[in-house]
């Protein structure tokens, strides 16, 4: 018999699939946990935007209709928030399609991606499921991009370089001096993605805006997101910014109806709602700021961290991730991501942090 995997590129048959966070309801068929707390993928307890449901209660009774495929009101309304034009944005399903897409449009065999270790899994996926070849650098202290080292990796046959900022899972930034002088050193073959999809919880001044430093020279692409801040995880909508040359081939090789009806609403009514984001910011923060004071107390390691999540050195990662679980709190280890004595642990609401807090303090004590 034929295996499938002599079929395929050597790259793509070696590949594991991307590994989510546990979800509530596995949790509660494996161990019988009534009320579970997931703190383990990035996302907002506030929940979404009220004026995003009810946007998505309003479209329900057309779901037997395609959706609109160029996303008209979508792509102006972000094209609106942002100061550019139409033709820059990309609407997707999610920001993780363009990441895809991009690897499909500009990497083959013979050709490389420079991105950091410890960086979100999807880049080094994305690059060897088209065939490319990694060229991976090592942080500056174990936890932060290093541009310097990642501008001298750039050789001829380098076409992308992914900069996650903030990066997940470490929660850490480049600056904008840093970022400046990485741009002066990028040759103009290279596609630079700057995916920014925890900008928005970002309280650093001199954290650098990519949209701003987008030209008519530079293959800048911005990856942003609507399932961090705005809370739309479960719908799948994130969207590229980007030179209109870059949109258009990015739309010759998206599939048909990326995005759906309900997204599309629910994205254009979540911009409006002013009041949920700046309740989910403050509960951000006043959270972020209750965890590092408590891991302080605990006498745990943890990386500062400029988004909605925190890395907590807690020895053996594995082992107090498993003994989370068996007290209904999920976060996600990180030996995937070179990390082993570490988790990372999402920001919640404040009762979902203490009980994290007790839990925790109950597992590495004993």
């Amino acid at each position: 018999m034929i295996k499938a995997q002599d079929l395929v590129l050597p790259s793509v048959a070696g590949l594991a699939p991307y590994q989510p966070g546990k979800p509530i309801e596995e949790l509660q068929r494996e161990l019988g946990i009534d009320e579970p707390v997931k703190l383990a993928s990035n996302e907002n307890p506030v929940g979404p935007s009220p004026l995003a449901i009810e946007a998505i209660k309003a479209a329900l009774p057309e779901l037997n209709r395609y959706p609109d495929g160029a996303s008209y009101a979508l792509v102006r309304k972000i094209a609106e928030r942002h100061g550019v034009a139409p033709e820059q944005v990309f609407p997707a399903s999610g920001s993780v399609e363009v990441i895809n897409l991009l690897g499909f449009l500009f990497l083959r065999p013979g050709l490389n991606s420079v991105y950091s270790e410890h960086s979100f899994a999807i880049y080094p996926l994305a690059t060897a499921a088209a065939g490319g070849e990694h060229k991976v650098v090592k942080t500056s202290d174990g936890f932060a991009h290093d541009l310097e080292a990642m501008a001298a990796a750039i050789d001829a046959n380098t076409r992308i370089v992914f900069l996650g900022n903030p990066n997940n899972p470490t929660g850490t930034i480049y600056r904008r001096a840093e970022w400046k002088r990485f741009l002066e050193r990028v040759p103009e073959h290279v596609v630079i993605v700057a995916d920014e999809a925890y900008f928005e919880f970002v309280r650093d001044g001199q954290y650098p805006d990519s949209l701003q430093d987008h030209d008519d020279q530079r293959l800048i692409i911005t990856l942003r997101t609507f399932s961090k801040i705005f809370g739309l995880a479960g719908i799948r909508v994130g969207y590229a910014v980007a030179r209109p040359d870059i949109i258009q081939m990015l739309h010759n090789v998206r599939q048909p109806f990326n995005v759906t009806s309900l997204a599309q609403v629910a994205a254009v009514a979540g911009m409006d709602d002013t009041a949920h984001l700046a309740r989910t910011l403050q509960v951000n923060a006043e959270g972020m700021d209750y965890l590092e004071a408590e891991f302080k107390r605990l006498g745990l390691s943890f990386v500062p961290s400029h988004a909605n999540f925190i890395l907590v050195e807690v020895g053996d990662g594995r082992a107090v991730y498993d003994g989370l679980l068996r007290k209904g709190v999920i976060v996600r280890p990180m030996n995937g991501y070179g990390y082993p004595h570490h988790v990372r642990i999402s920001v919640g609401l404040p009762e979902e942090n203490r009980r994290l807090i007790a839990a925790l303090s109950e597992v590495t004590r004993a």
